[in-house]
């Protein structure tokens, strides 16, 4: 099937009110339109620049987790939440009482990921590693009560009401058929589907079946990058789209519900396609950015310190690239120092501009790798 031939699906009459029913995916498409062939072929170039990139930068790993991290707080604001990169760096006792449903919210999303990115090197991206992830992402937060790692057993809907919705997904008794077809047109090889096509084509469809009572924004999000993952797309984890569909996020939400309403297939799969070229772009220019950093700071700061302090400073600048915020105690841990050695060795990172203070304290204070972070913050 042509994707200018796709439908939908259909509304099904339920008591009092409609849902929705996609047609199910699991069979051939043609992908003819030269425009989305044109914006796949960008894509593809540029994804693949990337995952060369991923592999040049020494310590890649250290910057994943600012991936990580950033990708959590960008698709945690699509839901609601306020926490910024800053926030979600901190321990849970620097965060202040109101913001702590919301950081909880960005660091069960960024255990989620890390443990999905574990479980794929043993199992493949499956309805079960969706459910295992989805238990976490719920994990004491709200929505803990609506069945965390469980496929729905009751109607859920888009809006503020049942009667006032947005948009019905299918019926909890669709669900189980519905996600058995979404993970068979995952892995079937026969299809020839080139892969951003068909993962563009996998998230669309599992934010319509909306498979949980909660978390399904997150999750379809999150289970991008595990597609890329899982199928060898990228080396390392470093391409997100929450940050795109978070700076678009009323065109997202719109290109989804055109889909659904009035089969507008390739209008969503060119958001998709130029999302992730823009997105892979921002991520080499992010990985040059920090490479640049470093070499400045090699060469303009570490000099600075005697031949007696340059293993501490220098550990603790390979620290910072993991861990950018940081206090005076962890730096003494990290060291094995005391702690008078430890705070003038902090203070030496401020004056030579690589750390600031954070949270105006006097006593227990943070302080923040500004420059680097905001490299992940487009800032």
């Amino acid at each position: 099937m042509d994707i200018s031939d796709f439908k939908s699906g259909q509304h099904q009459q339920q008591y009092e009110y409609k849902s929705f029913l996609p047609e199910k995916l699991n069979h051939a498409w043609e992908i003819t339109d030269g425009e989305v062939q044109r914006l796949l072929s960008d894509a593809d170039r540029v994804l693949g620049e990337l995952n060369a990139f991923s592999q040049l930068v020494p310590n890649v790993d250290f910057f994943i987790r600012m991936h990580i991290t950033k990708e959590a707080t960008q698709s945690s604001r699509i839901e609601g939440t306020r926490t910024n990169m800053e926030d979600a760096l901190l321990d849970e006792s620097d965060i202040a009482p109101e913001k702590r449903d919301d950081w909880d919210e960005v660091q069960n999303y960024i255990h989620a990921i890390n443990h999905a990115i574990e479980q794929l090197q043993t199992l493949p991206l499956s309805n079960r590693l969706l459910r295992d992830t989805h238990k976490i992402l719920m994990q004491g937060v709200r929505g803990e009560t609506k069945m965390p790692g469980e496929f729905r057993n009751s109607q859920n809907w888009i809006g503020v009401s049942l009667k006032n919705a947005v948009f019905i997904p299918p019926h909890q008794d669709e669900v189980v058929e519905l996600m058995s077809d979404f993970e068979k047109f995952i892995h079937n090889d026969e299809l020839q589907i080139p892969h951003l096509i068909k993962v563009a084509i996998a998230h669309y469809q599992f934010e319509t079946i909306h498979p949980f009572l909660d978390g399904n924004g997150r999750l379809g999000r999150l289970m991008i990058a595990l597609y890329l993952a899982d199928f060898d797309l990228l080396h390392k984890p470093a391409l997100y789209l929450s940050d795109y569909f978070e700076r678009n996020k009323s065109e997202y939400v719109d290109r989804l519900m055109a889909v659904r309403e009035t089969n507008q297939m390739k209008q969503w799969l060119i958001f998709f396609l130029y999302g992730v070229k823009e997105t892979a772009m921002s991520s080499i220019q992010v990985f040059k950015d920090i490479i640049e950093l470093k070499e400045k700071i090699e060469r303009e700061v570490l000099p600075h310190f005697t031949t007696r302090r340059q293993k501490n400073a220098q550990m603790l600048m390979q620290f910072l690239y993991k861990n950018p915020v940081v206090n005076i105690g962890m730096v003494a841990d990290l060291l094995g120092i005391k702690a008078n050695t430890s705070a003038m060795l902090v203070n030496d990172f401020v004056k030579y501009g690589i750390l600031q203070e954070l949270t105006g304290k006097r006593r227990n204070r943070v302080f923040w790798f500004k420059e680097y972070i905001s490299i992940f913050n487009n800032k």
